[in-house]
């Protein structure tokens, strides 16, 4: 119930701070809330952030399981865009239907090969992936920066940093008529149930769960720590790069300096929210886009400033944490009690 009661707290400071801004905090929180569930365009817009989230929360939650702390996501999401972006530059002026499966393919191999920098320096020199992937995400932003402003810029447009609106063929199909919502989800769903089967039915998922609960009895057992960790990077780093293609073959349809959205530092509220079940991840990517399309619409209406969003997911990773923390102790109601007084003839 932690997650629930982390929720609910997160609501109740919200409603503190409006009220300290001088906000009417019912109708801001009841705007925040509710009014991506207001129409369909809402409901799509719900689907294509939680899209993102999901598939790099269920990477991350491998990681996370055994102890392995991937915090350059956001990074893997940028090379992933690039790389997949390229090879849709590349063919602009073909079509066909395998186009998207190589973009697929070459992205997924973008965020695996960005994922294992930290890999390899951590299995090799003991090196802190923490340090090191979060370092190389603004390596991978300054890399997207040059080449849109360089090798992939529209030769038509006009000296803009962004490159050409990709073909037809490497737009990602559409759910429905109305929105943006892409195909991206049915495999960000796919990928969660994969997850999970992964950790609970598999000898793999075993070995994650026991290399994080107790390194020295996986490596009594003759687990290879090094195969893990490296496991767990590629396939975090290979899905975080997926889920950067799909939002650049989907709802951005180019390459732009803009596109790293913060999807793969929010994943990690996402993957402790879901309580790094890809199940409960699921749950908990539709929550965290809940206030992406709350927090803009509050905005608008109500002409608040634009770290609401940031505010609010800050406050929920805070108040998940303390609720993790808490939960393992009781609380007691002490009386002081009264001294002796022992009286002397």
């Amino acid at each position: 119930m932690t997650p629930v009661l982390a929720v609910l707290l997160t609501v109740a400071a919200g409603m503190a701070l409006f009220a300290i801004m001088g906000v009417d905090p019912v109708r801001a929180v009841g705007i925040i809330f509710l009014s991506p569930f207001s129409d369909a365009y809402s409901l799509s817009e719900l689907i294509v952030k939680a899209t993102p989230l999901i598939l790099i929360g269920v990477g991350l939650s491998l990681g996370f399981r055994a102890g392995v702390w991937n915090i350059g996501a956001e990074g893997q999401f940028v090379i992933g865009a690039l790389t997949g972006g390229a090879v849709a530059l590349a063919f602009y002026d073909i079509s066909g239907v395998w186009l998207l499966p190589l973009m697929s393919l070459a992205a997924v191999a973008g965020g695996m090969a960005w994922a294992a920098v930290p890999a390899f320096l951590r299995t090799r020199f003991g090196t802190n992936e923490i340090l090191v992937s979060l370092m190389l995400t603004y390596v991978a932003i300054l890399l997207l920066s040059a080449m849109v402003t360089g090798p992939l810029r529209d030769p038509d447009g006009f000296n803009f940093p962004e490159s050409r609106i990709f073909h037809d063929s490497a737009l990602m199909p559409q759910l429905f008529e109305q929105g943006r919502a892409n195909a991206g989800f049915l495999v960000a769903l796919a990928a969660a149930a994969t997850g999970w089967i992964l950790l609970g039915r598999h000898v793999v998922g075993f070995q994650i769960r026991l290399m994080g609960q107790s390194p020295r009895a996986a490596r009594f057992a003759g687990f290879r720590e090094k195969r893990i960790i490296w496991f767990c990077l590629m396939v975090s780093g290979g899905l975080a790069g997926l889920a950067g293609m799909f939002e650049a073959a989907g709802p951005v349809e180019q390459l732009v300096p803009a596109l790293p959205a913060g999807y793969g530092f929010t994943a990690i509220i996402v993957a402790f929210l879901g309580r790094l079940n890809p199940i409960g991840i699921v749950l908990a990517g539709f929550v965290i886009a809940v206030t992406y399309i709350g927090g803009e619409a509050a905005q608008i209406q109500m002409q608040l400033p634009a770290a609401v969003t940031r505010v609010f997911q800050g406050m929920l990773l805070f108040f998940l944490l303390g609720m993790d923390l808490l939960a393992g102790f009781r609380f007691r109601l002490r009386l002081p009690r009264r001294a002796n007084v022992v009286e002397t003839p």
